[in-house]
C-alpha cells in the first residue's frame, strides 16, 4: 500500500466572523492510499487555534503516518491519540479505499437519495444588518432550526436579533441555536443565559471558555436553557477522563466533532458516555471541504439521531470540490446522479 498526503487551501467565498476572529481561508490536508489500482482518500480537518493538533509537527506527522501506512489503521489510530484530526482522515481513507465507490462510505437509503438529514442553518457572526439578512436567507430556505454565532457584536444588538425572528416564529415553527464559542464571562454568564430564555432558545454552546469545569458544572445546574459542550471536549483523550468530565459537569448536550475528537472512534466513545448520563448530542462538521463533511454525513445518518444536525458548511468555499451533497428546505441531501470533481488535488 502507498500512502501520500498534500495540503489545500480552501477560499470563503465571504469572510466569516466568529468569536475567535474572522476566517478567509482555512487549511485542510488529505491522505491518499493506493492500493491494487484502487484509490482512497481521507481529509485531516485541521482548525488552526482550536485544534488539539495545531502543533509545529503537524505535517512532520502525517509524514510518519504515510512511511508507517502497513501498520493498519487500528495501531495508527491508537499512536495518533493527540491527533485526532488526522485519525479521521485516516479512517476515512481506509474505509474510501475499501469502498466499491470511494467517496460512498456508508451505503445506505441517504446515500441513494432516498432519504435527508434536517440540519440547523448556521449565522455567521458580522454586523447587525448582515446577520440579520442571513436569518432571512435561512428562514427563507425553509430552515425550522437555526444557530446564531454571538459573542462578537454588542450582546443588546444580539438579542434584537432574536426578538426579530420570535417576532415572526414562535419555538414551535423555528428552533433557534446560539453558539457562543465560550465568549461569555464566567460572572456574568448565567445573567446572559436569563436574558437569552426569554426568546425560547433550544440551546446555547460552549457559554464560557473551556478548562473551567467548576464555573461550568455551575452553570448547566442552574442555567435556564439547556447547555451544549463543544470546545470542552477538546484534548480529552482517554475514556476514564470523558466520562468523569461529563459526569462532573453534566451538561444538557454535548456536539461532537469528529475532525475534532478522534474521528467516528473517538466520537462513539463520547456517545456511549453521554447515553449512560442520558445527555443529548448531535453531530457538527468543522469546516472540512465536502470531502470531509461526505464522511461525516454518511456516518450520522446511519446514528440516526432525529435532532437536526450541523452539517451545513459545504457552501462557504469558492474552491470546494463538486459533490452529490446539496442543501434543500433545511436538510441536507444527497443526489447520487451528480459526479465529483477533485481534479484540483488529482484524485
Amino acid at each position: 500500500m502507498k500512502a501520500t498526503y498534500q495540503k489545500y487551501i480552501l477560499n470563503f467565498k465571504r469572510p466569516s466572523g466568529t468569536s475567535r476572529g474572522v476566517l478567509t481561508q482555512k487549511e485542510t490536508w488529505f491522505i491518499i492510499l493506493e492500493k491494487d489500482g484502487k484509490k482512497g482518500i481521507g481529509e485531516c480537518g485541521i482548525l488552526r487555534t482550536l485544534s488539539i493538533d495545531d502543533r509545529p509537527d503537524y505535517e512532520e506527522k502525517l509524514k510518519w503516518v504515510c512511511e508507517h501506512i502497513h501498520l493498519g489503521i487500528d495501531e495508527l489510530w491508537e499512536r495518533l491519540t493527540e491527533f485526532p484530526s488526522i485519525q479521521f482522515g485516516l479512517e476515512t481513507a481506509f474505509l474510501s479505499l475499501e469502498s466499491k465507490n470511494p467517496f460512498e462510505l456508508f451505503p445506505s437509503a441517504f446515500t441513494s437519495g432516498q432519504k435527508d438529514m434536517e440540519i440547523n442553518g448556521l449565522v455567521w457572526m458580522g454586523e447587525e444588518s448582515y446577520m440579520k439578512a442571513q436569518i432571512e436567507e435561512k428562514l427563507a430556505q425553509g430552515f425550522r432550526c437555526v444557530k446564531l454565532k454571538i459573542g462578537a457584536i454588542n450582546f443588546e444588538k444580539e438579542l434584537g436579533l432574536l426578538r426579530f425572528i420570535r417576532q415572526h416564529f414562535d419555538a414551535n415553527s423555528v428552533e433557534i441555536r446560539v453558539d457562543a464559542n465560550g465568549a461569555f464571562n464566567p460572572k456574568e454568564a448565567l445573567k446572559r443565559l436569563n436574558q437569552l430564555a426569554e426568546y425560547q432558545i433550544h440551546s446555547i454552546e460552549q457559554p464560557i471558555a473551556q478548562n473551567q469545569s467548576d464555573k461550568m458544572m455551575e452553570l448547566c445546574l442552574k442555567t435556564p436553557i439547556p447547555i451544549a459542550l463543544d470546545e470542552e471536549l477538546i484534548g480529552v483523550f482517554s475514556i476514564e477522563k470523558k466520562r468523569k468530565l461529563l459526569e462532573r459537569i453534566k451538561p444538557q448536550y454535548i456536539i461532537l466533532k469528529p475532525s475534532l475528537v478522534g474521528g467516528f472512534t473517538g466520537t462513539k466513545e463520547w456517545i456511549s458516555i453521554a447515553d449512560d448520563f442520558q445527555i443529548g448530542w448531535w453531530i457538527t462538521s468543522a469546516l472540512e471541504s465536502n470531502i470531509g463533511l461526505n464522511a461525516i454525513s454518511q456516518w450520522t445518518f446511519t446514528l440516526q439521531n432525529p435532532l437536526p444536525q450541523g452539517l451545513g458548511t459545504g457552501g462557504l468555499y469558492s474552491n470546494n470540490f463538486n459533490c452529490p451533497l446539496t442543501i434543500i428546505n433545511g436538510s441536507i441531501q444527497y443526489d447520487p446522479s451528480v459526479s465529483w470533481n477533485t481534479r484540483a488535488i488529482n484524485f
